[in-house]
């Protein structure tokens, strides 16, 4: 048996319903300022305006009606909203309190002048331009997650079309003035696109969440929280299936006397100064990557490392820091770092033996005073790498 318009409208408003619920659920355990806050105050508004679309459809009458349109149509707003602040971080305020505004104003002025038919029409255009801007903004974020934000943008997609047939139904047949709520195949279609497309979208909303959690704690886990540089971990991710070449190299730096400075001036000054460091490898020109191996000691790779290219950016560095005065307290403080390099061969080295090499260039530099570059002497640049050179 078919379903009459009814129980598709009360089949919406139940879904609606549980879907706002569990957005819900899922927005109260974090409490982050996200996009789901948003997406769930869009939610709720459309529930509002399904809600009274239902007693208008029971006793029609012209402030009811505007009312169920203006809900549904700042519902549409604001979920398009939630699109662009998933996308940017940003949620457009005064973008979508214009756009709901005017079409409110619109909606409101065709229901109270009798022109219902035409309060109807401008509720599906708008509804239609609205869930396609939402579209829109999803695939434009889909590289962030191309299978969720895919089927996201073709859900928004088939609800937005899926309103444009019923303003389109009016048009044509003139129906600038109703009495009632508008019926038909093309309403038939419209609630259950929405019924299929707003819980399916809904749990894919869900999932790209949970899927952005898990990349941030990722990232989180890969970043030194002092300095922000990455960390030993991400480096050995980075590089771990990777040989290094003659045209690679890693410099690992290490900060003179470091726990002297820490004795002396405190722990709090001794992070000053690795976040001074680290800022100059994160701004140093040539490196591919910067990391904090852990506590003052930080590396450095450099992928296309010419001969001499490694120690030039070594040196350009430690003589940076050198001359960079830190003034703590009123009190002028310089600092130095020794500086250990070892290129690839051409048969590639891992990272773990690579690093090792560095780490003997660097000792080797504390040994000679510290405060200077040197270079590992195996292995050593290739005649292949000084032709490429």
């Amino acid at each position: 048996m078919m379903l009459d318009y009814n129980s598709l409208l009360s089949a919406l408003g139940v879904s609606s319903v549980c879907l706002l619920l569990t957005l819900s659920g899922t927005w109260l355990g974090r409490r982050d300022p996200s996009f789901l806050f948003s997406w769930v105050v869009g939610l709720g508004v459309c529930v509002a305006g399904i809600i009274s679309y239902s007693f208008f459809i029971s006793a029609p009458t012209a402030l009811v009606g505007a009312m169920a349109m203006i809900f549904m149509q700042w519902g549409s707003c604001i979920l398009y909203g939630a699109a662009e602040q998933f996308r940017t971080d940003r949620f457009p305020l005064l973008r979508v309190v214009s756009a709901a505004s005017l079409a409110s104003v619109s909606i409101t002025t065709a229901f109270l002048t009798d022109y219902w038919g035409l309060g109807f029409i401008l509720l599906n255009l708008g509804a239609t331009v609205a869930f396609l801007a939402t579209a829109h903004q999803y695939w434009l974020a889909k590289s962030e997650s191309p299978g969720i934000l895919t089927g996201i943008t073709l859900l928004y997609g088939v609800v937005a079309v899926s309103f444009f047939p019923c303003a389109m139904t009016l048009i044509q047949n003139g129906s600038w003035v109703l009495h009632t709520a508008p019926s038909g195949l093309a309403e038939d279609v419209n609630i259950a696109f929405c019924i299929a497309g707003m819980t399916g979208i809904g749990g894919l909303s869900l999932t790209a969440h949970q899927a952005r959690i898990t990349a941030q704690h990722r990232l989180e886990a890969m970043t030194d929280s002092l300095t922000g540089l990455s960390n030993r971990r991400a480096l050995f991710e980075t590089y771990k299936h990777r040989r290094f070449r003659d045209h690679m190299a890693i410099l690992v730096f290490d900060i003179d006397r470091f726990k002297s400075i820490n004795d002396q001036y405190g722990h709090a000054v001794g992070d000053q100064i690795i976040q001074t460091v680290a800022r100059e490898l994160q701004a140093a020109a040539g490196v591919d990557i910067a990391a904090r191996l852990g506590g003052e000691e930080f590396a450095a790779v450099v992928e296309d490392a010419m001969p001499g290219r490694a120690e030039w950016i070594g040196e350009r560095i430690r003589k940076q820091l050198q001359e960079r005065e830190i003034v703590i307290e009123g009190e002028s403080l310089r600092v130095t770092t020794s500086v250990g390099i070892c290129y690839g061969t051409p048969s590639g080295l891992t990272f773990d033996e690579i690093l090792k090499h560095a780490d003997d260039a660097l000792y080797c530099a504390k040994r000679m005073g510290r405060n200077r570059v040197e270079v590992t002497s195996l292995p050593v640049p290739t005649a292949a790498a000084l032709n490429r050179a």
